[in-house]
């Protein structure tokens, strides 16, 4: 009973002890904290930024020292290096700044805290020091700019093996590995340098190495193929047709592994150069079914295939016979060539009989007549979809010397005058009155602004490219075939077509007189002063209607049109005169006689002629 009681005072000692000890520990830890917790508006000892010891200062004073450490060095360059090449480059003239207050914030978190803890932080920075990297900017155009020079001068690019041929030999050269600037690492080189206080040291930046994509020994196989290749001749066929190619032409044909590749091909300038010439050879074009008209009656010239050299295939064969050592012989590969309209389309087209014609007769100059026959040429063969419209302009295209046309004469601001193409208008004026006698929708027509006696009466048209046009509607289910035509005589146009037949009944219009001739006078040197001189007679202005209808085959009417045309009459040109009038000559004085008085008199000019003397005009 005594033994236990005992046992639990010495527990109770123990404790008591035990507490006492630890209330001292702790007690001891806060002086110890007390004592090294120092001032809050100082940084601790052993804080270093960028490499400076900023211990016990304030930040004021640690951002001025950091500050004008970093002017001094800031136009003091760095050398870099790769390799031999060497570049100098300052902090200044890539814009790198340090962020020192973000530095120093992060400085004075290292030794802040409350009392004891403050001091427990700040003997640990004491013992074991605080190395604070402060964030750092630079001008990202100028960097990148700096490294794409530094890229010029250090990067050397890789070299490919390759197969090189010398004469009928082939030989492989080895290829060599290249050299890249690391540019995002010696981006990150360079700033984190510059941003230091260190100068003098030259800095190496990091660089990679740019490796061959092909080797020696992946381009054996196709060395051994080209060797082959150029050991002895090379057949190609094509049914009972042979063509030898010796070895100096298949050293031409043969193009080396390129881009990557490790095979040989038939290919470049000198393989299209060849195949282009055995094109002209063995190809044969295609023919497109076309329609022979004549006597109002159609006929279908059926199409042809043509032949056509397949070139991609033809290398293939001839490629695998000159690598072979044996069999040294390819078929030339020839596809068919379909024509672009093959006879069942041309069936199917329904042009199948003559819907209207018209001609006029050859007038004026050679050169004119000329054009007359180019604009014809140019027409036929015209094809016009159902619902599709004809352009006389289109179809002729623009009349140029350079495209067959001649200088003749035209009508421009209502007077005659000289352009190349003078003429063409007759044709718009026959292809006119074709599509009126077809009974198809005419869409643009615009008449001669002067009357032409040789043409219809309101059915006359005029073109000037590209403002002025002839137009006509396909409004039948068939296509159209314009057919021209010239001979000794003059020009025929014809519409050749399908569908039910239509009827085209015409009312031909009087002209109509709608004013006096416009006259224009003009001044005459020669001819004295108040006589005048008909130059040319002129004409009246005019106007005319013609009436269209068409009748479908039911009978109905499909047009029913009239067409009023107006035309401008010709200058009357009247020559006046200018010429000053001669002065008359004085009377010779008569002898008096003895006694007489004289008689003064005045003598009176000739009256001038009142009424003009006409002269011949030409038509």
């Amino acid at each position: 009973m005594q033994v236990g009681v005992a046992r639990r005072r010495t527990a109770r000692t123990v404790t008591r002890w035990l507490v006492v000890v630890g209330v001292l520990a702790a007690v001891l830890v806060v002086l110890v904290g007390f004592a090294f917790a120092g001032s809050d508006a100082r940084l601790a000892e052993g804080v270093e930024v960028a490499g400076v010891d900023v211990s016990g200062l304030t930040t004021r004073e640690a951002r001025a020292l950091l500050e004008s450490r970093a002017e001094k060095v800031a136009r003091v360059p760095i050398v870099f290096t790769v390799g031999e090449e060497q570049f100098p480059i300052k902090a200044s003239s890539l814009g790198v700044k340090a962020d020192w207050r973000a530095a120093l914030d992060t400085a004075a978190r290292e030794g802040q805290g409350f009392g004891p803890v403050r001091g427990f932080k700040r003997l640990q920075t004491r013992l074991f020091g605080a190395e604070i990297s402060p964030p750092v900017q630079a001008y990202t155009s100028a960097l990148d700019y700096k490294l794409g020079r530094m890229a010029d001068d250090v990067d050397r690019r890789h070299v490919e093996a390759k197969l090189v041929r010398r004469g009928l030999s082939i030989v492989v050269v080895p290829g060599q590995t290249g050299l890249r600037l690391d540019r995002e690492a010696a981006a990150d080189a360079i700033v984190r340098a510059l941003a230091t206080f260190e100068r003098g040291a030259q800095v190496p930046l990091p660089v990679r190495v740019d490796p061959v994509e092909v080797t020696a020994a992946e381009l054996g196989p196709a060395a051994r193929g080209a060797r082959t290749a150029l050991s002895d001749p090379v057949r190609l066929t094509y049914g009972p047709t042979r063509w030898k190619l010796p070895r100096w032409r298949i050293a031409k044909l043969l193009s080396p592994p390129k881009d990557g590749e490790t095979t040989l091909a038939i290919e470049g300038n000198d393989a299209e150069a060849w195949f282009a010439q055995l094109k002209k050879t063995v190809e044969r074009p295609p023919v497109d079914a076309t329609f022979a008209v004549g006597s109002g009656q159609v006929r279908i010239i059926p199409g042809k295939e043509g032949l056509e050299l397949n070139v991609p295939a033809t290398a293939k064969a001839l490629l695998a016979a000159a690598t072979r050592p044996a069999n040294r012989t390819a078929e030339l590969v020839l596809d068919t060539a379909e024509p672009d309209r093959t006879t069942g389309e041309a069936q199917a087209m329904g042009i199948e009989r003559r819907l209207g014609t018209y001609s006029t007769l050859n007038a004026g100059t050679s050169d004119r007549i000329t054009n007359l026959r180019r604009a014809v040429d140019l027409l036929h063969g015209a094809l016009v979809r159902p619902g599709g419209t004809f352009s006389l302009n289109d179809r002729v295209g623009e009349r140029t010397v350079e495209r067959g046309f001649r200088s003749a004469p035209v009508i421009i601001q209502d007077e005659y005058e000289e352009a190349v193409g003078g003429g063409v208008s007759q044709v718009a004026t026959t292809v006119f009155n074709a599509a009126w006698e077809s009974g198809v929708k005419i869409l643009e027509r615009n008449p001669h602004s002067l009357y032409i006696s040789r043409y219809q009466l309101g059915r006359d048209a005029t073109v000037n490219y590209p403002d002025l046009d002839l137009k006509f509607l396909n409004d039948t289910p068939s296509w159209i075939f314009v057919a021209g035509s010239w001979d000794a005589a003059g020009i025929t146009v014809s519409l050749y077509g399908g569908g039910p037949e239509r009827r085209v009944v015409s009312s031909a219009g009087t002209m109509r007189i709608t004013g006096p001739p416009r006259v224009r006078r003009t001044p005459d040197p020669t001819l004295e002063k108040g006589k005048t001189v008909v130059e040319e007679e002129g004409s009246p202005s005019s106007a005319t209607s013609v009436d269209r209808t068409v009748y479908a085959a039911d009978g109905s009417v499909l047009h029913d049109e009239t067409w009023n045309t107006s035309y401008r009459g010709e200058y009357r040109v009247i020559r006046v005169g200018t010429k000053p009038k001669p002065a008359p000559k004085p009377k010779p004085a008569e002898k008096k006689k003895p006694g007489e008085t004289p008689v003064e008199t005045t003598e009176q000019p000739p009256a001038a002629a009142d009424e003009p003397v006409p002269t011949p005009t030409q038509p």
